[in-house]
């Protein structure tokens, strides 16, 4: 099966081929920088769900009938920070919606946040679009905590300051297969392999 990823980001396009390899599905993710390039899309619904439906069905509709889209949105949501930077988690510094400046914002913002308040989670919403309307939505969700500074060299985004659950060493220390075993879009991704798996691989 062939699934369009609604994203330019080349980060996520091969996260997610190496989430649907560890599946044992054949899938492809294709990145819609290879198919003329990812629609713009005001990411302002407010929800990570609806942000992931606008993106699907931007993609969409450039895409031959009969094709299949997968939208991710996801964020951190920072408890000291009353769940921020949330669906705001892409652009925390500014509409450039540059990666290390959101880092070194969040890093700065939580210096002086006692340990025992930086506590946070990620949030994946998975949105499978395909012929006739089709939608089917899925979530994932990893608890963990905040780093005072970025620690490890691999990952992106957020991913030098949090530490999942249970773990010593932050997303960008573990390394890409455990990263994928615990994190929020690896769990979501596990739940559309299941449905992917109960309906013939579509």
């Amino acid at each position: 099966m062939k699934l369009h990823l609604a994203s330019g980001n080349a980060h996520k396009a091969e996260e997610f081929q190496a989430l649907a390899a560890a599946s044992g599905l054949t899938v492809d993710i294709v990145s819609a920088r290879d198919v003329g390039g990812m629609p713009a899309v005001a990411e302002d619904t407010g929800t990570f769900a609806g942000n992931a439906r606008r993106k699907a069905r931007a993609l969409l509709a450039r895409l031959p009938a009969g094709s299949w889209v997968l939208a991710d949105d996801s964020g951190l949501c920072v408890d000291a920070l009353d769940g921020a930077p949330g669906v705001e988690s892409a652009y925390f510094a500014g509409p450039v919606g540059d990666p290390a400046a959101n880092l070194a914002k969040l890093v700065r913002e939580m210096r002086d946040v006692p340990d025992q308040r930086r506590g946070a989670h990620f949030i994946c919403m998975l949105l499978v679009a395909g012929p006739g309307g089709q939608e089917f939505i899925f979530e994932g969700r990893c608890d963990g905590r905040l780093r005072r500074e970025p620690r490890g060299g691999s990952g992106f985004g957020y991913d030098p300051v949090f530490v999942p659950a249970g773990e010593t060493l932050t997303f960008a220390e573990l390394g890409e297969a455990v990263k994928n075993r615990l994190s929020h879009r690896g769990r979501a991704w596990a739940a559309v392999a299941d449905w992917l798996r109960r309906n013939g691989g579509r």
